[in-house]
């Protein structure tokens, strides 16, 4: 797959990026503990199919730093270069003991797991989970980019305006914090990652960043023309943009979450009948929905990539070929026609 992965460029950041980043959370044991050998297989896959440097997006708070620890120690057991990959980290969340029997941060999600994690969003717990981060990584790795992990789960965790003030003052003194890591040279780029992306938007008015994530925004579900318009605005100012979770949590094709919850047949109704049509389209015109999903997200001018995870090694190889793959024109003409995508929509299909 070398020869046809085109890589793009991160905005104005000077970091060029293949069109897939590959997701890290399964190495912390999100909804299954992994047996050590297939997180080795999933690693060596990602450097089998796509040139280095290869891109990894990571977190403090997946599996409570597990997901660190694996990606340096598989890094090193395949003798991988620093400079072949490119390691973001979202900032937090910082590994704390485990005192009972399960981790509270995030009961049930994660499996087996031998310490816990706690929410650190400002200036001193950037710094914190900075450095934790790197002592998990380990030498000879580091991440080159940086961002606060779900800022808008934190602000909209507010109870009231004058709590929401406070949390949001607490972001911007996280950013403080980012961005003299940047000045000092510890890492290339600083962004953010959020799942409202409105919140993205309202941080941007206050902080220079180099990049911005987007999660279960940008899809061929949700693709709202304000989205875009801020989308294009990004763009000219040079920010470049990571598209994440274009499945919306794996509904779109055939998942059982839409956004991370579970939806109700009856309530969500129209929900369901978009993917019918959807999944019907598809199979008209012999498209995988996975790829006519990626596909689209990757369609916006300034987009670089997109994000995909798996746990299954043997599905790497599918998210690669999903980020060359095209569907004819017909097909997102008569997405189009049956308002399956916006019919205003001006991309994939225009050359």
């Amino acid at each position: 797959m070398h020869e046809l992965i085109e890589r793009r460029p991160l905005g104005t950041s000077g970091l060029d990026l293949p069109p897939v980043v590959f997701g890290t959370s399964a190495l912390g044991n999100l909804y299954i503990a992994l047996d050590p050998g297939i997180k080795r297989r999933i690693a060596s896959e990602w450097f089998s199919h796509v040139k280095p440097p290869v891109a990894l997006d990571t977190a403090g708070k997946y599996g409570a730093g597990l997901a660190l620890e694996m990606i340096g120690r598989l890094l090193r057991d395949l003798g991988v270069a620093p400079q072949d990959v490119v390691i973001s980290n979202k900032l937090g969340w910082k590994r704390v003991p485990l005192v009972g029997a399960e981790p509270t941060f995030e009961p049930g999600v994660w499996k087996d797991l031998e310490y816990d994690a706690e929410q650190a969003i400002s200036y001193r717990g950037m710094k914190e989970c900075w450095e934790q981060g790197c002592k998990l990584l380990g030498e000879p790795y580091r991440p080159k980019l940086v961002s606060v992990h779900d800022p808008d789960e934190y602000i909209g965790a507010a109870i009231d305006s004058i709590d929401r003030a406070r949390r949001v003052q607490d972001v911007l003194e996280a950013y403080r914090a980012l961005g003299e890591l940047k000045q000092a040279g510890e890492v290339a780029a600083v962004g953010i990652g959020a799942k409202d992306w409105k919140i993205i938007r309202e941080v941007s008015r206050h902080v220079e960043l180099d990049w911005v994530m987007f999660a279960c925004s940008l899809t061929m579900y949700t693709h709202p023309k304000e989205l875009l318009e801020f989308i294009d605005e990004l763009r000219l100012q040079g920010v470049g943009i990571i598209n994440s979770a274009v499945f919306n949590a794996g509904f779109l094709t055939g998942g059982r979450y839409f956004d991370y919850r579970i939806p109700d047949p009856v309530e969500d109704a129209a929900l369901f009948s978009w993917r019918e049509r959807f999944l019907a389209l598809c199979e008209r015109h012999r498209v995988k929905p996975s790829d006519a999903c990626v596909e689209f997200g990757l369609s916006a001018p300034g987009v670089s990539a997109v994000a995909l995870n798996t746990s299954n090694p043997d599905h790497v190889l599918a998210n690669v070929q999903s980020v060359v793959r095209r569907a004819p024109r017909e097909f997102w003409s008569e997405a189009k026609a049956d308002n399956i995508i916006d019919a205003s929509y001006p991309y994939p299909d225009q050359e």
